[in-house]
């Protein structure tokens, strides 16, 4: 099933000392751009949690974050006395040394790092191993919402392939015209030209050579081949990529199409097509 790479999945669950909640968000990027906010309490599981990221997201710009809240007025900003203590022992040591003034040492020991905990008490297995699980229920949330904005981006795909098929239909009227304009025009240019010192077989075989080089049948035919195989890529699944070079050889025969034309009606729908290709790739570079 189609899928998008825009996402956004969120879980939670309270426990004994404080209440974790995970939220991923993602957007598109070439490749797993992955960015992880986890609390030091929780450092143990993060290799598992990347692996579980990249093997059910597969790819995109991709924020995890876990933030816990203390369920216990008491387990509020804990302070680390043995850390504590040690900092102001070797504070004042320092002071003395160097024979300083006094200084307010318990301000500058509290915004030491690891002073506080307002993480609470370290996590037993049973918790790290829930952690897990609500990072897998997260990141089944961001699949689902990926492949219902797929779906969306199905639709426009159908829809602008239709498009191009529908003007390259419209071109086919304006060809038998165009080729025969082209004939008249060459053949009034040499209406003054002595014909005496023109050789009748080489102009018609120059003629045909420059009709064959206007003549798109071989374009239509591979760009229709494209457009098909565009849509039997759909519904495969992380088509993004291929999608993508799909519509970069469409794009070519269109080109080369617009560069052989040479009458007004059919570059009109040319450019459409041009238009209706560059939706195409917009959505493209969004789809997994």
């Amino acid at each position: 099933m189609m899928q998008s790479m825009t996402g956004f999945g969120k879980s939670n669950r309270v426990f004994p000392s404080r209440k974790a909640s995970i939220e991923i968000r993602t957007l598109n990027s070439k490749g797993l751009d992955l960015s992880v906010k986890i609390p030091s309490i929780y450092k143990e599981v993060e290799p598992q949690i990347r692996k579980l990221i990249g093997k059910v997201l597969n790819r995109g710009k991709i924020e995890f974050a876990i933030h816990i809240e203390s369920e216990k007025a008491g387990e509020l900003n804990l302070v680390n006395k043995e850390l504590a203590s040690s900092m102001y022992k070797e504070l004042k040591a320092l002071n003395q040394a160097w024979g300083e003034q006094k200084s307010d040492y318990l301000s500058m020991i509290l915004r030491m790092p690891d002073v506080i905990n307002t993480e609470g008490m370290a996590p037993d297995k049973a918790e790290l191993s829930m952690v897990l699980e609500l990072a897998e229920e997260a990141c089944k949330q961001v699949r689902e919402f990926r492949e219902k904005e797929g779906q969306d981006l199905r639709t426009e795909f159908l829809k602008r392939t239709d498009e191009i098929s529908t003007l390259l239909k419209e071109i086919e009227p304006f060809e038998a015209e165009r080729l025969e304009s082209t004939k008249n025009r060459l053949q009034k240019g040499l209406a003054d030209f002595p014909t005496d010192k023109m050789d009748g077989n080489r102009f018609e075989q120059e003629l045909i050579y420059y009709i064959e080089k206007l003549d798109i049948a071989e374009e239509k035919m591979r760009l229709k081949n494209h457009i098909q195989y565009f849509l039997d890529t759909i519904p495969l699944y992380q088509s993004g990529k291929k999608l993508g070079f799909i519509a970069q050889e469409m794009g070519r025969e269109i080109n080369t199409i617009g560069s052989k034309c040479n009458h007004a009606e059919m570059q009109k729908r040319v450019v459409q097509m041009k238009d209706s290709l560059e939706k195409i790739k917009e959505q493209i570079l969004n789809t997994l």
